[in-house]
């Protein structure tokens, strides 16, 4: 007979997610996730001017702004088919290089680690679970003070040329309006420095060290071992560090051949009008609330009516330079890998970097349609954009790569990567499932991105069965 289990609020997470769990002999048979909260961003930013958008978009999460940042002036920019000059590119790709090292040091020692490992014994890691707590790790946690310098570090690197973090000022339809200088070289280089010695000793070898205590979670939390990558870090406008592309599941050569318009976003068991399926740049985002059937504010984006993961792993993939699995400890070692290839590859651009300005003000504009596709730290992400005759916004899109990975089931029942991805886990406790956990913080999941705002009411409206409370 199976159990239900909820685990409301799944904390350690961005954002806002509900995780309900069917547990049978031990195993867990079927999920959902909830994002619980709505984003209405792309209404907000209907009727504004084009310049607004990544102002605004960064707003929708304080992890990963810069990336939401990149994909908007990209789609701005695409309306005219304009393209910055090497030098904007090159400082676009070290803002979003900072921004992908703050974030993936985050995920492991803040997020992640005290899934496998206890963390300090006071508020907010106590009160926590006990249950499947190996030995041998303690050290990963002596570094979680580290970790925090070192993640402080990266902002401030990245706001030597974004004028602040999280939320950078600098990056505009246009180039970046950063002046670059030899003194903000240097100094950029001072960090990048540090951080590489930090990724390269401390951070992987904990996280190589975690995946030779629990070796098991290699074969834990597989999914649809679909991968999608949109691909990110221009070198010269032809060639990228993370190409996009595809894998399908059991394809060991990625796939280039796709685009957007083999993209489509179903809403059946999402609180939004019924429709069939549209392309993201034909999308629209009308709230119905309740819904028979629906169980979830996100989205199920599919490429070519399939199923996708997103995220480092599908990018080391599908570039190549990550032959493991697709598993639990799979997704922590490609994050911590790719932290370093992204860090060596910064030195390259910085070298390459000119001194002085980085923008054009009188870049073209007009009315039409640009999508800006790359990736956030989470996965790929993409901005669709609307331009009227009246030089207005008509319309916009965004889909996160939580919309891909915490998608419910589309309108054939598949479900999304996540959900997939917990089918099928063993479960030592009912009471603390933290093997789901360790499969969801594996995934990084954004539900900042995905989901944003909310009406207080003030009822309950979710309870954890007595004896299941969320600690760790």
């Amino acid at each position: 007979m199976s159990t239900l289990t909820i685990i409301d609020p799944v904390s350690r997470i961005e954002g806002h997610l509900k995780v309900e769990i069917e547990i049978d002999a031990g195993v867990i048979t079927n999920a959902k996730m909830c994002g619980t909260l709505f984003r209405g961003f792309e209404q907000l930013i209907k009727g504004r001017a084009p310049e607004d958008a990544p102002i605004i978009t960064q707003r929708i999460c304080g992890v990963c702004p810069i990336s939401h940042a990149q994909a908007s002036v990209m789609a701005i920019e695409g309306v005219t088919q304009w393209t910055p000059d090497r030098n904007a590119r090159l400082l676009r790709n070290l803002i979003l290089g900072a921004n992908f090292i703050q974030s993936h040091i985050l995920h492991f020692y803040v997020l992640s680690a005290v899934d496998f490992t206890p963390g300090p014994q006071h508020a907010p890691w106590t009160p926590s679970w006990d249950t499947d707590i190996r030995s041998g790790l303690g050290s990963v946690m002596d570094h979680f003070t580290d970790a925090l310098t070192a993640r402080r570090q990266a902002h401030e690197m990245g706001a030597l040329f974004s004028g602040k973090m999280p939320h950078a000022a600098s990056n505009v339809p246009g180039g970046v309006t950063a002046f670059v200088t030899s003194e903000k070289i240097n100094a950029f280089q001072e960090y990048l420095t540090i951080l590489n010695d930090f990724i390269k000793n401390t951070y992987i070898p904990d996280v190589e060290r975690i995946g030779d205590v629990y070796g098991d979670y290699l074969n834990i939390g597989v999914g649809p071992e679909n991968l999608l990558a949109f691909g990110a870090f221009e070198d010269d406008g032809s060639s990228r560090l993370f190409p996009g592309g595809y894998l399908e599941a059991g394809q060991t050569v990625a796939s280039a051949d796709f685009n957007s318009s083999d993209i489509t976003e179903y809403v059946t068991h999402s609180w939004y009008e019924d429709d069939a399926g549209r392309t993201p740049s034909q999308g629209d985002t009308r709230m119905k609330f309740p819904k028979d059937d629906a169980y979830s504010w996100v989205k199920s984006p599919r490429l070519f009516d399939k199923s996708y993961e997103t995220g480092p792993l599908a990018r080391m993939k599908v570039c190549g330079d990550y032959t493991g699995g697709v598993s639990v400890l799979d997704r922590h070692l490609a994050r911590a890998y790719e932290a370093l290839k992204i860090g060596q590859a910064m030195n390259r651009w910085l070298e390459n970097l000119q001194t002085g300005s980085a923008c054009d003000p009188d870049y073209p504009k007009g009315s039409g349609s640009g999508e800006g596709l790359t990736e956030a730290p989470r996965g790929a992400l993409g901005h669709w954009i609307s331009v009227g005759d009246d030089g207005k916004i008509s319309n916009y899109q965004v889909v996160t790569p939580t919309c891909w990975n915490a998608s419910p089931r589309d309108d054939k029942g598949i479900p999304g990567p996540l959900e997939h991805a917990l089918i099928g886990v063993p479960v030592i406790n009912e009471k603390q499932p933290i093997e789901a956990l360790r499969v969801v913080h594996s995934f990084d999941p954004c539900l900042a991105c995905a989901v944003h705002v909310f009406r207080p009411s003030g009822e309950q409206v979710t309870e954890i069965p007595p004896g299941a409370q969320y600690g760790r």
